[in-house]
């Protein structure tokens, strides 16, 4: 197939959604295919930019107010228009619900070119963590706008299907996230590196990855990581990543490891170098952190949703409690803290639960669901409109 997709964030930006489409780009590169990305401008991509498994196109973009990490892409349905007429795809698949991703779906309907989406973002839960409450009921309105005029939404897991399918978005299917086993893997783990943390055997290294964002819940993260301290106090803690909340919360724990973002292969290496991973976020659709922990062998504690759901099996390989039950959360997070026997048992767990989930078999079954949608007859729906 000849596919466009089109997203607002891609690697090197680090975060999952670009995670995601980055793995998916090169393997669908990699079956055969055709795949040119649409992305807003970077400083780095100036201009189109060819890799081995797919094309790069970079479009009008501005930095995201208060996270100029990223960007999100302006309209740009003219010029995709202009490209597709010029290059048919025979599938538009859109990963993000911004500017640029709307005006794509208008483009592909108006040219009759099928097109689906991908809902990765709890944008909606997101307005009460940055102050915006009240918007939450019209960002609802237009993600599900914005889904509802493609043929198929791929959501990561099946509870997220049910419950979007509840909230009117139509059309709902799995697009699962896979793991590289063979990257995230115990046997990365770095004494050297564990001693820049200051860690011996003896201390228990707590890891957190991730964007350092307000919805990432980080004020129950440091009470957790608090009370893990009082009740162990050779607890060391390391945070991987960036984001707006990190020069403040690396001014309240100094004592804390703050690295900043590193590279995949880093990134392996500092998991398996740990011993528990923390997960406290309330608003991921799926969680990749949680099942790259477990891949390379930590003692995991999370909430019961989302990958956590999927693949913990409480008191096997992993602990999880309910969603309303911070306090659980923390009692869990302790016991990690404290008990090692649980700790060690865990850890021996921790990989079986996500091996058999591979990017093959992930990006398979995508395959053949975009492959069923593009061979599907699409009349032109509306006016070519920007």
């Amino acid at each position: 197939m000849k596919l466009a997709l089109v997203t607002e964030t891609f690697p090197p930006e680090i975060n999952g959604v670009a995670m995601t489409f980055g793995v998916i780009a090169r393997e669908l590169g990699r079956r055969g295919h055709t795949v040119t990305i649409y992305r807003p401008r970077r400083a780095d991509l100036p201009g189109d930019a060819t890799h081995p498994e797919f094309v790069e196109v970079p479009l009008p973009g501005l930095p995201v107010p208060g996270y100029p990490l990223l960007r999100f892409g302006l309209p740009a349905g003219s010029a995709l228009r202009r490209r597709w007429r010029a290059d048919r795809p025979d599938l538009v698949h859109v990963a993000t619900e911004g500017p640029l991703g709307a005006s794509a779906i208008t483009a592909a309907r108006a040219l009759g070119i099928p097109v689906t989406s991908s809902f990765h973002t709890n944008f909606h839960a997101y307005t009460t963590h940055y102050g915006y409450a009240s918007l939450h009921r019209a960002v609802l309105w237009w993600l599900r706008r914005v889904h509802n005029r493609t043929a198929r939404t791929f959501a990561p897991t099946e509870s997220l299907c049910a419950d979007l399918s509840a909230l009117g978005f139509l059309n709902v299917s799995v697009l699962s996230r896979g793991v590289d086993t063979w990257q995230f893997h115990p046997a990365r783990r770095s004494g050297d590196l564990r001693l820049k943390w200051n860690a011996t055997p003896e201390n228990p290294v707590v890891l957190h990855a991730g964007r350092m964002a307000p919805e990432k819940n980080y004020p129950l993260l440091f009470e957790i990581f608090s009370a893990m301290r009082a009740a162990n106090p050779r607890c060391r803690f390391v945070l991987v990543g960036d984001g707006p909340l990190r020069a403040q919360l690396q001014r309240a724990q100094p004592d804390f490891v703050f690295t900043g973002f590193v590279s995949r292969d880093d990134l392996a290496r500092h998991y398996a170098s740990a011993d528990i991973y923390i997960h406290a976020s309330l608003t991921e659709t799926f969680g990749n952190v949680l099942t790259e922990a477990l891949a390379s062998g930590l003692a995991v504690a999370g909430f019961d949703y989302a990958a956590a759901r999927q693949f913990i099996q409480h008191g096997h390989n992993g602990l999880a409690v309910p969603t309303d039950r911070s306090d659980l959360l923390l009692n869990a997070a302790t016991r990690l803290a404290t008990d090692t026997t649980l700790r060690a048992h865990l850890r021996q767990s921790a990989r079986s639960a996500v091996e058999p989930q591979s990017w093959e078999h992930v990006i398979a079954r995508f395959e053949a669901d975009l492959a069923t949608v593009a061979g599907t007859p699409v009349a032109t729906l509306e006016p070519a409109v920007a």
